[in-house]
C-alpha cells in the first residue's frame, strides 16, 4: 500500500478497507513500519518495537471494529504481556509485564495490530517528552520544538502519519497537551470511564485517564466505544450512554451556552497566540449558532495547582520507592528531576496530603455550579506555543538547590520557603488550564482549531460536566465539519542527522 493512500485514511477507514478485502493487515503493517523507519531517526517516537510480534498477529485471523489497523501503545500504564513497561525510566526498562492491562486486551479484541510502545517522560511527570532513557521526541511540525507530554511519542507518531490513532493517558493534561502541540484531537475521558487496571487500580485517586490521540473525531469516538466500561476488579461501575459514542459524531449538538476564559487561572502569562486560538473558536461557535460569552469558574485554581502538585509529588515518591523495591536499583536509576520532586513528595505529611485530597470536593462542587450556568467551559489548551527542545530543562540554580534538598532531607523546609510557588510557575505556567479536569474527574477535549503565524498547531480545550463525553464528541464533530483539519500535515521532516536523539 502506498503511503499517500494510507495517510488519506483514518483508523475507521483503514478497517473498512480490510473488511472489504481491498488491503490486508500485513500490507497496512508494512506501510506503518516503513513510515516509522522514515521518520523516527528524526522524531524518536517509539522506544520499543514489536515488529515480529505484530507480523505474526497481522498474518492471523482478526476480527473487531479495528481489525487489521496498525496501532501504538504508550509506554506508561498500558502493559503488553512479556514486554517491559519502562514508563520512561531506566529503572524499569528491563522488567517484562506479567499480563496485559485491561485496556490493551480491549484494543486487541477490537482487532488492532500493536507494533510498538511510544516514548514518554519518566513516570509521565512532565509536559514535554525528553527522558534520559528514551531520548528526545520531536514535533513533526517543527523538530526543534517539543510535541508536548507526557503522551508526546504517541502524538508525534500520529502527526507524522505512522498511525492514525495511538494510545495515550492523561493525569494532568498528558493527552490534551501533546494533541494541542501536534494539531490533533485529544479526548480525556471522565474519571473511571476507561479502565487503568488491573495493576495500579486508580492512579492519583482516579485523576489519571486512559485514552487515545487521533486525527479524526470519529476515530476518537469509535475508540471510546472500544475502551469504555467497567471490569470485574474495577473500584466502581461508571454508567455509559444509550447507543454508541460513534453515533453522536454525525449529529450536531443542540445550541449550547459556552463560557470562555483566556487568562491563566494561576496568574501566569499567556501568549497572544493562545488567546487568538480561543478568539477564533468563539467566532466559529458563534457562526454555528452557539451562545458564547466570557465567564469565570470561581475556582481558586492557584490553590488547586498547589494541591495537584502536592499529591503528584507524593505519588512520584511512591513510584520511585516502588521501582527501587522491585529492581534493587539505586538513585542513579532515576533522573535528577524525578529524585528532586520525589524528595519534595516525601516531605508531605499525611494530614497535608489528606487535606489536599479533601479539597477536591470543593473544586468539583464549584465546577458543577459553573456547568449549571454553562454547558461547556472553553479555554486555551496551552498558554504558549510548543517550547523548543531543551528550553524547559531544570535551571542550574534549581538543580543546586535540589541537590541540597536531597542531601539534607530538608524538603519540608523547601515547601515553606516559596519553592513550591516557583515550581508551580515553572511546571504549570505553560499548561495552567488542564489540571482542573483531572482533579474534578470531568471529561475534556483539545480540538485543533488554530495554527500560529509560524505554522505551529495550538489547540483549544473544552471541559464538560460529568458524563459529557458524548457532548464533547458531538461538538468536536460539528467543528471538524466547519473547520477541517484532517488534511493538514507537517510540511517537512529534516534529514535525520540534523536532529540527534
Amino acid at each position: 500500500m502506498e503511503y499517500a493512500e494510507y495517510r488519506r485514511c483514518d483508523a475507521v477507514g483503514l478497517a473498512e478497507l480490510v473488511t472489504r478485502g481491498e488491503v490486508s493487515a500485513v500490507e497496512l503493517l508494512d506501510t506503518a513500519l516503513s513510515r516509522l523507519d522514515a521518520v523516527d531517526p528524526t522524531l524518536n517516537t517509539v522506544v520499543q518495537r514489536l515488529d515480529e510480534r505484530a507480523r505474526v498477529r497481522a498474518e492471523g485471523p482478526l476480527s473487531g471494529p479495528f481489525a487489521g489497523v496498525p496501532f501504538l501503545v504508550k509506554d506508561l500504564l498500558q502493559d503488553v504481556v512479556g514486554t517491559p513497561t519502562g514508563s520512561g525510566s531506566r529503572a524499569l526498562a528491563e522488567i517484562p509485564a506479567a499480563q496485559n492491562s485491561v485496556l490493551v486486551d480491549r484494543w486487541l479484541d477490537s482487532g488492532l495490530v500493536i507494533f510498538g510502545k511510544t516514548n514518554t517522560p519518566e513516570f509521565g511527570a512532565k509536559g514535554i517528552t525528553e527522558p534520559e532513557a528514551g531520548g528526545v521526541t520531536r514535533n513533526p511540525w517543527n523538530p526543534e520544538l517539543t510535541p508536548g507530554g507526557s503522551s508526546g511519542g504517541s502524538a508525534a507518531a500520529v502527526a507524522a502519519g505512522v498511525v492514525p490513532v495511538a494510545g495515550a493517558n492523561d493525569g494532568g493534561g498528558s493527552i490534551r497537551i501533546p494533541a494541542a502541540c501536534c494539531g490533533l484531537l485529544g479526548l480525556k475521558p471522565g474519571r473511571g470511564v476507561v479502565p487503568t487496571g488491573p495493576v495500579g487500580g486508580e492512579p492519583l485517586h482516579g485523576a489519571v485517564s486512559n485514552g487515545v490521540i487521533s486525527r479524526t473525531v470519529r476515530d476518537s469516538a469509535a475508540m471510546l466505544d472500544v475502551m469504555a466500561g467497567t471490569y470485574s476488579a474495577a473500584p466502581y461501575a461508571v454508567g455509559g450512554i444509550a447507543g454508541s459514542y460513534a453515533a453522536v459524531v454525525s449529529t450536531p449538538p443542540r445550541r449550547l451556552r459556552i463560557g470562555y476564559a483566556t487568562a491563566s487561572p494561576i496568574g501566569t502569562g499567556v501568549d497572544p497566540e493562545a488567546v487568538a486560538g480561543v478568539d477564533r473558536a468563539v467566532v466559529l461557535l458563534d457562526e454555528l449558532g452557539h451562545r458564547v460569552e466570557p465567564a469565570e469558574t470561581g475556582i481558586d485554581e492557584r490553590r488547586l495547582a498547589a494541591d495537584f502538585l502536592t499529591m503528584w509529588f507524593a505519588s512520584l515518591a511512591l513510584e520511585v520507592d516502588d521501582a527501587r523495591r522491585r529492581t534493587g536499583c539505586g538513585p542513579g536509576g532515576f533522573e535528577f528531576d524525578t529524585r528532586m520532586l520525589a524528595e519534595l513528595g516525601r516531605s508531605v505529611s499525611a494530614p497535608d496530603y489528606l487535606a489536599a485530597h479533601a479539597r477536591w470536593a470543593d473544586y468539583i462542587r464549584d465546577l458543577a455550579a459553573f456547568h449549571e450556568r454553562y454547558d461547556l467551559l472553553l479555554t486555551p489548551t496551552l498558554a504558549y506555543p510548543p517550547a523548543r527542545v531543551g528550553e524547559l530543562a531544570t535551571p542550574m540554580w534549581m538543580r543546586a538547590l535540589g541537590s541540597v534538598l536531597m542531601t539534607t532531607r530538608m524538603g519540608r523546609l523547601a515547601r515553606w520557603s516559596g519553592l513550591i510557588d516557583k515550581v508551580i510557575d515553572d511546571n504549570l505556567g505553560r499548561t495552567p488550564y488542564t489540571q482542573l479536569a483531572n482533579i474534578t474527574g470531568r471529561p475534556a477535549i483539545s480540538v485543533p482549531l488554530h495554527w500560529t503565524a509560524e505554522g505551529v498547531p495550538l489547540g483549544v480545550q473544552f471541559v464538560a460536566p460529568l458524563g459529557g463525553e458524548a457532548l464533547l464528541l458531538s461538538l468536536a464533530g460539528e467543528l471538524e465539519q466547519a473547520s477541517p483539519w484532517f488534511d493538514r500535515q507537517p510540511p517537512f521532516l529534516p534529514a535525520p542527522e540534523v536532529y540527534p536523539k
